[in-house]
């Protein structure tokens, strides 16, 4: 039998997708540049995106990962997405729920490479909340995404597996693509990924093949729910509405973003990107510490802000655990009033007393939240 024959369709779908980007990818990269201004490979992203800026501009407007500015940033405008229209989408449990009711999806934190602690962690979570959403750290490595997402499933959680262009070629991107689309999950945060920082894993190198938005398209195109960051309060701060529409345009449609350092620019963000022509739904994140190392690992995050009188009442508490869970129960209901929110992202390490004694601080948070009504 011919190999195409034999091709299922997801495969058939890859491949003419790479034949696509690697005829077009020069004409690409030459409409991009003229919307926008420098861009990847010719004129200094070291992270070669092609529909940026990402979340880690500094305030100055230059690169997290080079002394220079931003090429994307300092064109104030948003490269417009040039790709293949997405297919229809398909049935999504999660985002069902979220139409009639708030969802919670909570970062799962577990020890690397322990299975019997990711059993662990999601048998005290996965009751509290609607997802877990597992995410990818520059040093600190883990399962496969399909052996975590299987582990998950196992113990009755559901997963929402983060996909980081940082550490894998296009190759391995569209096989764990595959792999999450067999096993089956909630859904796929597409991101490009952090600058690995200095230091870090020196012998490995950092891939960038393709940036976030690409990979939502990858995703969406397999039949999985592509879920996109945003960071409002990242500079440049104009562009990020505009910038989370051309994600949709690819195939996102879901937008977990970044914390902000009020409600009032939560709203203001949500209300920019809907007048922009944004209309996937909202997950706000809620930050979950109780102690300074859980606040300090938040507040270090690019493109993250935290309200610091907020932060130091619960350290100056008498019980900061139950501070911290009350605080981010407050910020999660505050969050969940702004018109385009349906959930929040209950993010953050929780505690620095281990990560079973985090999960029961989260899923805490999650039942208040949610009232008993998760699954």
């Amino acid at each position: 039998m011919p190999a195409t024959a034999r091709c299922t369709p997801l495969r058939r779908l890859i491949l003419r997708i790479g034949l696509r980007d690697g005829l077009a990818g020069r004409a690409a990269r030459g409409r991009a540049r003229s919307q926008t201004g420098p861009v990847p490979e010719d004129d200094g992203c070291p992270k070669r995106m092609e529909y940026g800026p990402c979340g880690g501009v500094r305030p100055d407007l230059t690169c997290e990962m080079a002394a220079h500015p931003c090429p994307f940033a300092v064109g104030g405008e948003v490269v417009a997405w040039h790709g293949e229209e997405p297919p229809a989408p398909g049935p999504s449990a999660l985002l069902e729920r979220a139409r009639t009711r708030p969802v919670v999806l909570t970062d799962l934190t577990v020890r690397p490479f322990d299975a019997a602690n990711v059993r662990a962690v999601t048998r005290i979570l996965a009751g509290s909340c609607d997802a877990l959403l597992v995410g990818e750290h520059h040093g600190r490595p883990d399962f496969p995404p399909a052996l975590m997402a299987t582990l998950i499933r196992d113990m009755g959680g559901q997963p929402v597996i983060t996909l980081s262009c940082r550490d894998r070629n296009r190759v391995v991107l569209e096989q764990e693509v595959a792999g999450l689309a067999e096993v089956g999950v909630a859904g796929v945060l597409c991101v490009t990924g952090d600058g690995r920082a200095p230091g870090v894993r020196l012998g490995a190198t950092q891939v960038f093949d393709v940036d976030g938005t690409r990979l939502a398209a990858l995703a969406a195109a397999a039949g999985l729910v592509a879920a996109v960051p945003e960071a409002p309060d990242a500079p440049p701060v104009p562009i990020r509405p505009a910038r989370l529409r051309e994600k949709q345009r690819a195939g996102a449609r879901l937008a977990v973003l970044n914390h902000v350092g009020s409600v009032d620019r939560l709203a203001a963000f949500a209300a920019a990107a809907r007048a922009a022509g944004a209309t996937v739904p909202l997950v706000a994140g809620v930050a979950v510490y109780t102690d300074e190392h859980s606040a300090s690992v938040l507040q270090r995050f690019p493109g993250l802000h935290l309200d610091p009188e907020q932060v130091d009442a619960v350290l100056r508490a008498p019980d900061p655990v139950a501070a911290g869970i009350a605080a981010a129960v407050a910020e999660a209901r505050a969050l969940l009033a702004v018109d385009g929110v349906v959930g929040v992202n209950l993010s953050g390490s929780a505690s620095a007393r281990g990560v079973e004694f985090a999960a029961g601080i989260k899923a805490e948070v999650g039942r208040r939240i949610s009232g008993g009504r998760a699954t």
